[in-house]
C-alpha cells in the first residue's frame, strides 16, 4: 500500500479472519519480522495486521528526515488502518519507536474513534517522556533524581545517534551487530540496512520533542508492558503516565528489551487480555490488578494462596491479605476449617476459595496447584504455611515421628514451592512465596531437635530458591516466628512420654503462649510487611529477632543455651 506522500509500505494480514483486528507496529532496529512469534500466538484468535514501517524491512527507505517526522509516522499507521479495516475500530501493539509513534498517533485527532486499545512495549511518548524529565528536576526527590540519571545513562546512545557519519560507519562494519547481540541475545541480528536508514527516526524527531514537550491525553485503553531489566527505557519513563492515562493498566514483564522476542506467549497473552476487555468481555485478574489509581488496598486484586489456613498463623494471614484488597484461596487438612477461614473472607468482600489438601502428598499439592490455576489464575503471593509440632530428645524420637514432621513441615513447602514456582516463572510478571519456618531454625534446643531441624531446612531452602528465582522477578521470604498464640500446642507431639504426661505438656504449653499474649495477627503483619518489601528473613516476635541477631554475633551463647531443660 501507499502513503500519504507516495511511499510504498509493505503490510501483511495473517490470523483469524473474523476475528478482532489487531495490528503491531515494530520498532528501530527491527523490521515486521520481530512480531512473528507474538503474531503466531495472537493469530489464532485475532485478525493480525503487521507492516514494516517506512525505512525498514520491505517498505520504501526516503532519504530526507522530513519523511521519518512523527505527524508522517502517524499518518503511514492511520493509512494502514484504514487499508486493512476501512471502518470499524482496531486495536494496537506496539514496540519501541513503534510504541512511541504510535503514542503520537492516539494521542492526536488522526485516529480519533478508530482504536479500541493500545498496548505498548519498552517506548514511551516523546511528549509525555520531555514532561517526565522537566517533573523529576523541578520537583526534586531523592527518588525522582535518581530516576531521572538512570534513564539518562540509559539514554546515551540517543545523542551517540545524532553525530554525523560514524553512527552509519559503526552499523556498515557490524560494530553495532555485535554490540546489540552482546546486550540483547533474544534479539536477532539486525539489518544492517535497517539500522542506517532508521537513524533517521532519531535525527527528525528525540531533540525537537524531548526540549519542547506539548503532552497530549489518550482517549483509549492503555497498558504498558514495561521489561524489569529494559537496557533503553526504564520502567518509570515507561509507567508514570498516569496523569495523560487515565485509564492504564502498567505490568512488569521479567525480562529485557526484546522480551518481545525472548517470550512472545507473554506479551501475546497481556494484549489479548486487554483486547477481550474492550471487546466487552469480563475484565481479567491481572488488568484489575495493574489498573493505575483505582486501589481498594496494598494487595488490590492479587491473587494469595495460604496452606495450612484453617485456624492460627495462616488464617490470620488470608483475613489480613484480605483486609488489602486481596483475593485469597485457602486450604487445610480439615475442611470445615478451611470452609469457615473461606466465609470469614467472603464476609470482608473479597474472592475466597477453599480446599481439603494435606500439604505433605506432593501429588494433591500438584492437582490443587493446577485446579487454582484454572478457576481463579496463577497466584501472585503463595504462602507455605501448613505445620505441625514435635518436641521431645532426639533418642526418644522414633522413625516414624521424624517421618510425619518431615512430610509436613519440610516437605510440605517443597511441595507448594514445586507446584507454583513453575506457573509464576512462565507468567513473567514476578511474585512472592513466602515459607513458614521459625526462630527454631536458628535457636537450638535440645528437646527440639526433630522439629527444629525441618524448620532449618525450610530456612535454607528458602535462602537458595530465593537466589535461584531472583532473575525471574520473584520473590521468596523465610517467616521464623517464636512463641506465638496458636492452636499449635494442642495438636504438639511429644515423644519420650506416656499419654497423661504428653497431655499435661500440651496444657503446660497452651498455658505458656496464651501467657506471652503475643497472637497470630501480629505475624501476619509481618508478613505482609515481609511480602511488601521483599525481605529475605523475617523474624516475627521479639525473642525471634534477638535470637536472629544473636544467633550471629553471638552462636556459642546459643549453644549453651540450648542445654538447658526447657521443658514444661
Amino acid at each position: 500500500m501507499t502513503a500519504s506522500d507516495g511511499v510504498r509500505l509493505s503490510v501483511r494480514v495473517t490470523g483469524a479472519e473474523t476475528g478482532p483486528t489487531v495490528v503491531l507496529v515494530h520498532g528501530y532496529p527491527d523490521n515486521g519480522s520481530m512480531w512473528d512469534g507474538v503474531a503466531a500466538e495472537l493469530g489464532r484468535r485475532h485478525r493480525v495486521v503487521v507492516y514494516d514501517v517506512r525505512g525498514a524491512g520491505e517498505s520504501d527507505k526516503p532519504r530526507g528526515l522530513a519523511a521519518y517526522r512523527l505527524d508522517q509516522l502517524a499518518s503511514d499507521l492511520a493509512a494502514v488502518i484504514d487499508a486493512v479495516r476501512p471502518s470499524g475500530r482496531v486495536h494496537l501493539l506496539a514496540h519501541d519507536w513503534g510504541s512511541i509513534q504510535t503514542w503520537h498517533a492516539v494521542t492526536g485527532d488522526g485516529l480519533r474513534g478508530r482504536i479500541a486499545s493500545f498496548t505498548s512495549v519498552s517506548g514511551p511518548s516523546l511528549d509525555h517522556a520531555g514532561a517526565w524529565f522537566r517533573a523529576q528536576v523541578r520537583h526534586p526527590s531523592p527518588r525522582r533524581l535518581a530516576h531521572a540519571a538512570r534513564q539518562f545513562l540509559h539514554s546515551g546512545y540517543i545523542l551517540f545517534f545524532q553525530l554525523p557519519v560514524v553512527p552509519e560507519l559503526l552499523w556498515r562494519t557490524g560494530v553495532m551487530r555485535a554490540l546489540i547481540g552482546r546486550l540483547e541475545p533474544a534479539e536477532a541480528p539486525p539489518s544492517t540496512v535497517d539500522g542506517v536508514h532508521g537513524l533517521k527516526l532519531y535525527r527528525a524527531n528525540m531533540m525537537t520533542r524531548l526540549s519542547r514537550p506539548a503532552p497530549r491525553p489518550v482517549p483509549v485503553p492503555v497498558q504498558v508492558l514495561a521489561p524489569t531489566r529494559d537496557a533503553y527505557v526504564t520502567p518509570p519513563l515507561q509507567t508514570e503516565v498516569e496523569r495523560w492515562a487515565p485509564d492504564l493498566r502498567v505490568r512488569r514483564i521479567t525480562g529485557s528489551h526484546w522480551v518481545t522476542r525472548s517470550r512472545p506467549e507473554v506479551i501475546a497473552a497481556a494484549a489479548a487480555e486487554l483486547i477481550e476487555h474492550a471487546e466487552g468481555g469480563e475484565e481479567s485478574r491481572a488488568l484489575k490488578r495493574a489498573r493505575v489509581g483505582r486501589s481498594r488496598g496494598r494487595f488490590a486484586h492479587r491473587l494469595v494462596v495460604v496452606t495450612g489456613a484453617g485456624s492460627g498463623i495462616g488464617r490470620a494471614t488470608a483475613l489480613a491479605f484480605a483486609d488489602e484488597g486481596a483475593d485469597v484461596v485457602v486450604t487445610d487438612l480439615d475442611r470445615s476449617a478451611a470452609r469457615e477461614t473461606a466465609k470469614l473472607l467472603r464476609d470482608k468482600g473479597v474472592s475466597a476459595g477453599e480446599y481439603a489438601v494435606d500439604s505433605a502428598d506432593g501429588a494433591a499439592v500438584t492437582r490443587f496447584a493446577e485446579q487454582v490455576r484454572a478457576e481463579f489464575g496463577v497466584p501472585d503471593i503463595v504462602v507455605n504455611n501448613a505445620g505441625i509440632g514435635l518436641s521431645g530428645p532426639f533418642l526418644d524420637t522414633s522413625p516414624a515421628d521424624w517421618q510425619k514432621v518431615v512430610d509436613v513441615n519440610l516437605w510440605g513447602v517443597i511441595h507448594g514451592c514445586r507446584a507454583f514456582a513453575p506457573m509464576l516463572k512462565e507468567r513473567a510478571e514476578g511474585g512472592q512465596i513466602v515459607n513458614l519456618a521459625s526462630a527454631a531454625a536458628f535457636l537450638p534446643s535440645k528437646v527440639l531437635t526433630a522439629y527444629a531441624t525441618t524448620k532449618a531446612a525450610v530456612l535454607a531452602l528458602s535462602i537458595g530458591l530465593r537466589a535461584e528465582l531472583a532473575a525471574d522477578g520473584i520473590g521468596v521470604t523465610a517467616i521464623c516466628p517464636g512463641i506465638v498464640k496458636t492452636n499449635i500446642t494442642g495438636t504438639t507431639r511429644f515423644v519420650g512420654v506416656d499419654a497423661a504426661e504428653e497431655d499435661r505438656r500440651r496444657k503446660a504449653s497452651t498455658k505458656l503462649y496464651a501467657r506471652r499474649g503475643f497472637g497470630p495477627e501480629k505475624v501476619a503483619r509481618d508478613i505482609l510487611r515481609a511480602v511488601e518489601k521483599d525481605v529475605a528473613i523475617q523474624p516475627s516476635t521479639p525473642e525471634a529477632k534477638v535470637a536472629l541477631v544473636l544467633s550471629r554475633l553471638t552462636p556459642g551463647l546459643l549453644r549453651a543455651a540450648a542445654k538447658l531443660d526447657l521443658t514444661p
